[in-house]
């Protein structure tokens, strides 16, 4: 029997037991389709927080307040005091000290209630310098940034993201109008272009205001000089080790810190925060696919039951078949064959599930799904191999059938 013979054979053997052949195939079909769309899910989660943290800046340190110990001698946790001041921006900024080191620009922000005419929205108000724009890669869609001689004026300008625009006015052409900040009449002088969400943040969800005058009108109170975060741009990615470097030396010198484990501020780059995301992701991602494969090992002692049921129903065929002469290895062949047949049809059956999967996910749960054109291909030759190898088993089970015990079978 050649090999064509054989196709025809094994395919008309599955034919003839649909509905079980379908049950077998289900097995591995929900397999390949999980693990799909597991690793579907920690590509594209993994693609999300690299596009948000990058979001951020280009060539970007960030840092944030640190720990401190107050005088019951109770130590507080990274960001727990407000142990950044603007100051220590106006000493990052110093082409001497940190000559790797572009821009810098200080932010405190706080959840601030805006008011237009009848309208109320509550959003972020950061205040913080002329660099901003510079410093975290925005542009503006209409109006200007405030400028110097604004900031040092502590002027009531307010430059604004396009959601909270639409969300005060219903458009985004309002450089002019008037907007209230928690009691305080601002006038907006610009438009940010869109920019999306950075982690848990809002990016198009902002108003900027000059740090100055956040300190001493909207944001006051007993550490009105200080600021959440200072982002420290590099010149460029060659130099960011080194703009990191300079960064805690001078903040050390700054702040009198003589010994790492005394440090009040910690910083942080994207590379590291990018790495560490990806990290967990990579973990995560393995864990849910070696779960995911443990209902392909499920579908693949479908297989073997599914073949030896059949082995043990064919029992006469398998002896007539020998008796006119044919070889142990062609009836090896045969079911072989068959167990491939049914491990490829619930693998190409699982991908086109998984793949559809990930085309409907992103709308359900707000999250990239990727389909990998490697794992599809992998999944495609995992299920055949699945069939193979819990199809040795009967299959050699068939082939060592003595044609005298198998005629005799009832």
């Amino acid at each position: 029997m050649n090999w064509s013979e054989t196709l025809a054979t094994s395919w008309h053997a599955i034919r003839s037991h649909t509905l079980r052949s379908l049950l077998t195939v289900l097995g591995i079909l929900v397999g390949i389709a999980a693990v799909v769309v597991t690793v579907g899910l920690g590509l594209g989660t993994q693609k999300d927080v690299s596009a948000q943290i990058s979001a951020l800046g280009s060539n970007l340190l960030i840092v944030s307040p640190g720990s401190s110990t107050d005088s019951s001698g109770i130590r507080g946790g990274f960001g727990s005091a407000a142990t950044l001041k603007a100051t220590d921006a106006e000493a990052l900024e110093s082409s001497i000290a940190a000559p790797d080191v572009a821009a810098v620009a200080p932010e405190k922000s706080s959840s601030l209630s805006l008011a237009a005419g009848t309208t109320n929205w509550t959003t972020t108000v950061t205040g913080t310098t002329t660099s901003w724009p510079k410093v975290r890669s925005r542009t503006l869609a209409t109006g200007s940034f405030f400028t110097s001689a604004q900031y040092d004026d502590e002027a009531h300008v307010a430059v604004i993201g396009p959601e909270t625009a639409t969300e005060l006015f219903g458009t985004t052409a309002v450089v002019g109008q008037s907007v209230t900040i928690d009691g305080t009449d601002f006038q907006i002088i610009g438009v940010l272009a869109p920019a999306g969400s950075s982690s848990s943040t809002n990016l198009d969800d902002v108003a900027i205001i000059p740090l100055s005058t956040a300190a001493d009108t909207v944001m006051g109170g007993t550490n009105a000089d200080s600021v959440s975060t200072i982002y420290v741009k590099a010149a460029s990615d060659a130099v960011l080790s080194a703009a990191y470097q300079e960064t805690t030396t001078i903040l050390d010198n700054v702040h009198g810190i003589t010994t790492a484990s005394a440090a009040d501020f910690t910083v942080s780059s994207q590379d590291a925060l990018v790495d560490t995301a990806t990290s967990i992701y990579r973990t995560l991602t393995v864990l849910l696919t070696g779960i995911a494969a443990l209902s392909l090992l499920v579908g693949g002692i479908g297989v073997m039951n599914i073949m030896l049921v059949s082995v043990t129903e064919r029992t006469r065929e398998i002896g007539l078949r020998k008796a006119l002469g044919a070889p142990p290895g062609a009836i090896r062949r045969q079911f072989l064959i068959e167990a491939a047949i049914l491990g490829l049809g619930g693998g190409v059956l699982g991908v086109v599930v998984g793949v559809a999967a990930t085309w409907v996910l992103p709308s359900l749960i707000g999250s990239s799904v990727i389909a990998s054109a490697p794992t599809v291909v992998l999944a495609l030759v995992v299920a055949v191999a699945i069939g193979l190898v819990f199809g040795v088993y009967p299959t050699t089970r068939a082939a060592r059938l003595t044609p005298i015990d198998a005629l005799r079978s009832e």
